[in-house]
C-alpha cells in the first residue's frame, strides 16, 4: 500500500480577513494552465478615462501682469488668515467688534485709498465740469471767442497738439484693452458651463470608480476561487496524470521494449509458419518427383538387363546415380518453434493492457480517494466567496455618495441656472460693450479733431478767419472734452465697484490659491471637521494635493500604511502551514503492480536459449544436394546407347531418357523455386533468434529496472506530486497577495483628477473669469484717469483751430469781424493806423 496525506479544513477569522483583502487585489481571470504552472501576475488595473479640464482661454495675458502688480501693490499685506477666521466663527459678532472692524479695515488700507481717490474722481469731475461750463459761458475760463496773437503761439500749439494726441493714443490703447477683456470674458463665459461639466464630470468619474474597482476586483476574486474549485473537482485528472507523467519517464521504455518483443515473436510465428508450408510442399513435390524417378529407374534397368541390350552393363552404375533424397528436415526447428509458441503463449499483450489499465486508473483512485477532501474544501472556498462577496457592502463608502450627491445638486444648480446666466451675459457683455465705444466716442472726437484742426488751419490766417474744417476740429475736441465730463464720474463709479469686486476676489482667493496660502489656511483653520477615528485625521489639504499632483494612489495620499498593517494581512504564510497539516491526513492508495511475473520471466529466458539452438546449415546442405541433382546427364548416356541397339531397345532407351528430361524440367520448374522460396524464408530467419535473443534481454533489463522504480518510488512520487499540487493552489494565492501590495499601494485610486479638478476650478474663475475682468475695469480705470490731461488739453487746444469772434488788430484794440474796434463796451467807427517804419 503506497499512500500520501493531504489536510485541509477552515481557517479561523484573520484568514478570512485576509483572504478578503486578497480580493481586492485579484485583477485577472485566471487562465487554464497545467496542474503545476505557475502563477500568472493580474495586469495592472485599468485607469479610468476623463476629459480634458479646463485650459487658459484667448484671456489678456498681456494686460494681466499690470493688473495683478498693481493690486499687489494696493493689497501687499499678507493672507487675513485670523481675520477670516473670525468672520467664519461668528458673523453676528463681528459688525459689532470695533477691534476687529478696525483690522479689517486696516488691512483694506490700499483699496481704501483708491476707493477715497475714486470717491473724489466721481465728486469733483462733474463738480468741475459744471463750473467750467459755467464759467466759460460767462466768457470765462476760455470761453470769450478770443485769442491774443503772441510770438509762441505756434509752440504753444505744437506742445498741445501733442500732448493731446499721446494722450489720446493711450486712451485708446486702454479702449482697445477694454474691447480685448470684455470679449474674452464672454469666451470664458460661454466656455465655462462646459469646462464646469467636464470638471464635475471628472470627480464623478473618479468617485464612481472607487467603488467599481473595489467590485472588479472582487469580482475578480470569485474567479479565482473558482478556478481552485475547478482545479479540485479534476484532481484525478490533474493530479493523477502528473502521477503518471512521472511513472511513465521509466515505465514506457520497459513497456516499449515488451511490445516489441511481442511484435517481433509475432512476426517469427509468421515466419516459421511460413516456412513449415515451404518445407510441407516441397516435401510433397520431391516425393512425387522420386516416385517418378523410381518408376523410371525400374524401367531403364529392365530395358538394360536385355539381353539384346548391347553394351548396357557400363550403364548400371550410372543407373545407381538416378535417385533423389526426399528427406528434407531441420532438427532444431521444432525447439525453435516450441519456444516462439511457449512465448505467444504467455499473451505479453495482455500484460501490456493489464499494467495500462492499472496506471490509467490512478486518476480515479484519486479521485476517489481525495473525495472526502475535496468536499470539504470546496465548501470552505464557498465561505470565502461569500465573505469576499460582502467586501462591497462593508466597505464605508458613504462619504463617496455624500460627495456624488452635492455634485449632482451642483450640476441640477448649474443647469437650472444656465439659461439666466448666458442673459445676463448677454446684457453685461452689451453693457461693456456700450462703455467702451462711449470711450471710443471720445477717443474718436479727439482723433477728428486732432486730424480736421491741422488739416484746415492756416497758421498766417487771422483767427476769426479760419477754416470751417479747422474750427470742426475745434468743435469735435470740445465735443470730446464734453463727452468726457459727461461720462466720466458714471464710468469711474463702476470702475470702483468691479475694483472692489475682482481686487478683493484677487487678493483674497485667487492669489493665495495660486501660492498655496489657501490650502495652507484650510489646513490650519479647522474648517473641516475630521472624525477622529478617520484615516483623515492626520493628513492635511495641501499633502493631498501635492500628492494627487503627483498622481498618487490613496494608500499613499491618505497614509493608510499607518492603520493597516498590509504586511501581516497579506502574509499568507501563517495560513496555509494549518492547512497543509490537514491535508496530510488524507490518503491516495496505489497498490503494487507486478509488470511481468518471475515465471514469465523465465519463460521468456528458456525461449531465448530454445531459439539460440536454432540451425539451418543441415537443410541448407540438402537443398543444395537437391539442387545440384541433373538427370540429364544420364539421358544423354541413354541416347548414345540407343544408337548402338535394335529398333526395339533403341525405342525403350530413348523414351526413358525422354522421361528422364522431364523429371530434370519438373525439378527445375517445381522444385527449383521452391527451394529459392525456402532459402528465403530460412535467411529471414537466420537473424531472428539473435534478434530475439537481444530484445529479451532488454526486456528483462528494463522490465527489471522499472519494477525496482516503482517498488522504491511510488509512495515518494505520489507524496512529492500531491505536495506540489497543493503548493500549486496555495501559489496562486501568494502570487495574487503580493500583487495586491503592489495594486493597492500603487495603483487604487489615483487622484491625479482631482488636483486637475482644482486646477481646472481655478482656471475657471481666476484666469479665465477674474482676470479679464480685472483687465476690464482697469483699462476703464486707466482711460478715465487719462480723460484729465486729455480735458485739459483738448479745451486748450481746441482754442488754436476753432474761429474766433475777436482778434488782435496791430497792437491796437480787438477788432470783431467786421474789423470795427472794440474798447470797453463802445465801438470806434474811425481807426486810425500807426506810422511803420520799414528799412529798405
Amino acid at each position: 500500500m503506497k499512500s500520501w496525506r493531504w489536510r485541509c479544513r477552515a481557517g479561523a477569522f484573520r484568514s478570512a480577513l485576509a483572504v478578503m483583502l486578497l480580493g481586492l487585489g485579484f485583477a485577472q481571470t485566471v487562465h487554464e494552465q497545467g496542474t503545476c504552472a505557475a502563477a500568472e501576475a493580474p495586469q495592472n488595473l485599468t485607469q479610468p478615462l476623463y476629459k480634458d479640464t479646463a485650459k487658459e482661454g484667448p484671456g489678456v495675458d498681456f494686460l494681466s501682469a499690470f493688473v495683478q502688480s498693481f493690486l499687489n501693490t494696493v493689497q501687499s499685506n499678507p493672507f487675513p488668515t485670523d481675520l477670516i477666521l473670525k468672520m467664519i466663527d461668528d458673523p453676528v459678532s463681528v459688525l459689532s467688534d470695533t477691534d476687529t472692524i478696525k483690522e479689517a479695515l486696516v488691512y483694506e488700507v490700499g483699496f481704501l485709498v483708491c476707493v477715497a481717490i475714486g470717491v473724489l474722481y466721481i465728486i469733483l469731475m462733474p463738480i468741475v465740469g459744471f463750473f467750467l461750463a459755467c464759467c466759460r459761458c460767462c466768457g470765462n475760463c476760455g470761453g470769450k471767442m478770443y485769442q491774443k496773437q503772441t510770438s509762441s503761439l505756434h509752440c504753444d500749439r505744437r506742445i498741445l497738439y501733442f500732448g493731446t494726441f499721446v494722450t489720446t493714443l493711450i486712451i485708446f490703447a486702454g479702449n482697445i484693452c477694454m474691447f480685448r477683456s470684455n470679449e474674452a470674458l464672454k469666451v470664458s463665459v460661454e466656455h465655462g458651463p462646459v469646462d464646469i461639466n467636464n470638471t464635475i464630470g471628472n470627480i464623478h468619474t473618479f468617485i464612481t470608480a472607487v467603488p467599481k474597482a473595489i467590485d472588479h476586483v472582487v469580482d475578480e476574486s470569485n474567479k479565482t476561487i473558482d478556478e481552485v474549485t475547478r482545479n479540485l473537482d479534476s484532481i484525478g485528472a490533474r493530479l493523477g496524470t502528473e502521477i503518471q507523467r512521472r511513472f511513465r519517464g521509466t515505465l514506457d521504455p520497459a513497456l516499449h521494449s515488451v511490445k516489441r518483443l511481442n511484435q517481433e515473436i509475432s512476426n517469427t510465428s509468421v515466419q516459421l509458419d511460413k516456412l513449415n508450408l515451404s518445407l510441407a510442399q516441397l516435401q510433397s513435390s520431391a516425393d512425387r518427383l522420386q516416385a517418378n524417378i523410381t518408376a523410371v529407374k525400374n524401367e531403364v534397368n529392365h530395358t538394360l538387363s536385355n539381353p539384346r541390350c548391347h553394351s548396357c552393363s557400363n550403364l548400371i552404375n550410372e543407373l545407381q546415380k538416378l535417385t533423389l533424397d526426399t528427406t528434407i528436415t531441420i532438427p532444431s526447428l521444432r525447439e525453435f518453434q516450441s519456444a516462439v509458441d511457449e512465448v505467444i503463449r504467455m499473451n505479453l499483450q495482455s500484460k501490456i493492457d493489464e499494467v495500462n489499465q492499472y496506471f490509467n486508473s490512478i486518476p480515479q483512485r484519486v479521485t476517489n480517494d481525495t473525495k472526502d477532501v475535496v468536499q470539504k474544501s470546496k465548501q470552505q472556498l464557498d465561505d470565502i466567496k461569500g465573505q469576499i462577496s460582502q467586501v462591497s457592502s462593508e466597505i464605508q463608502l458613504s462619504a463617496l455618495e455624500d460627495v456624488s450627491g452635492s455634485l449632482n445638486q451642483v450640476q441640477s444648480e448649474i443647469d437650472r441656472v444656465l439659461p439666466e446666466v448666458e442673459q445676463a451675459e448677454h446684457i453685461r457683455w452689451g453693457v461693456c460693450v456700450a462703455l467702451s465705444c462711449a470711450v471710443l466716442l471720445v477717443v474718436v472726437c479727439n482723433l477728428l479733431g486732432l486730424a480736421l484742426g491741422p488739416l484746415g488751419l492756416n497758421p498766417k490766417a487771422d483767427p476769426i478767419k479760419r477754416s470751417c474744417t479747422a474750427d470742426c476740429g475745434g468743435t469735435f475736441l470740445m465735443m470730446g472734452a464734453g463727452f468726457s465730463f459727461i461720462f466720466s464720474w458714471l464710468f469711474m463709479l463702476l470702475v470702483l465697484l468691479l475694483f472692489l469686486l475682482g481686487g478683493n476676489t484677487y487678493t483674497l482667493l485667487c492669489r493665495p490659491w495660486n501660492n498655496g496660502q489657501l490650502l495652507k489656511f484650510i489646513d490650519t483653520s479647522g474648517l473641516i471637521a475630521v472624525d477622529p477615528a478617520s484615516a483623515l485625521q492626520n493628513i492635511n489639504v495641501s499633502d493631498i494635493y501635492r500628492d494627487c499632483e503627483k498622481n498618487q494612489p490613496l494608500w499613499t495620499t491618505l497614509h493608510l500604511n499607518e492603520r493597516v498593517d498590509l504586511e501581516d494581512l497579506l502574509n499568507v504564510s501563517k495560513y496555509t502551514a494549518q492547512i497543509q497539516q490537514d491535508f496530510e491526513s488524507t490518503d491516495i492508495t496505489l497498490s503494487s503492480v507486478t509488470l511481468l511475473s518471475p515465471e514469465i520471466k523465465d519463460q521468456l529466458g528458456d525461449a531465448s536459449a530454445k531459439a539460440q539452438t536454432f540451425d539451418a546449415s543441415a537443410l541448407t546442405q540438402q537443398m543444395n544436394n537437391v539442387s545440384n541433382i541433373n538427370l540429364n546427364t544420364t539421358a544423354d548416356k541413354l541416347e548414345q546407347l540407343s544408337s548402338l541397339q535394335e529398333e526395339d531397345i533403341k525405342g525403350e532407351l530413348l523414351n526413358e531418357a525422354m522421361q528422364l528430361r522431364k523429371i530434370q524440367s519438373d525439378i527445375e520448374t517445381i522444385i527449383i523455386p521452391q527451394l529459392e522460396n525456402l532459402n528465403s524464408t530460412i535467411k529471414s530467419l537466420q537473424s531472428t533468434p539473435e534478434k530475439i535473443n537481444g530484445t529479451v534481454g532488454e526486456v528483462l533489463s528494463r522490465v527489471g529496472t522499472a519494477q525496482d522504480f516503482l517498488n522504491t518510488n511510488t509512495t515518494q512520487i505520489v507524496k512529492t506530486e500531491s505536495r506540489r499540487f497543493l503548493d500549486c493552489q496555495l501559489d496562486y494565492f501568494t502570487t495574487y497577495a503580493d500583487w495586491a501590495k503592489l495594486t493597492i499601494t500603487q495603483q487604487v485610486g489615483r487622484c491625479g483628477p482631482v488636483a486637475s479638478a482644482v486646477d481646472s476650478a481655478e482656471v475657471i474663475l481666476c484666469t479665465n473669469m477674474l482676470e479679464p475682468l480685472n483687465a476690464f475695469w482697469f483699462s476703464l480705470g486707466w482711460c478715465m484717469i487719462f480723460f484729465i490731461p486729455s480735458i485739459i488739453f483738448s479745451i486748450k487746444l481746441s482754442k488754436y483751430y476753432r474761429r474766433m469772434k475777436y482778434s488782435d488788430g496791430n497792437d491796437g484794440p480787438p477788432l470783431t469781424a467786421a474789423n470795427v474796434p472794440v474798447y470797453g463796451n463802445h465801438i470806434i467807427m474811425n481807426h486810425l493806423p500807426r506810422a511803420q517804419m520799414k528799412f529798405t
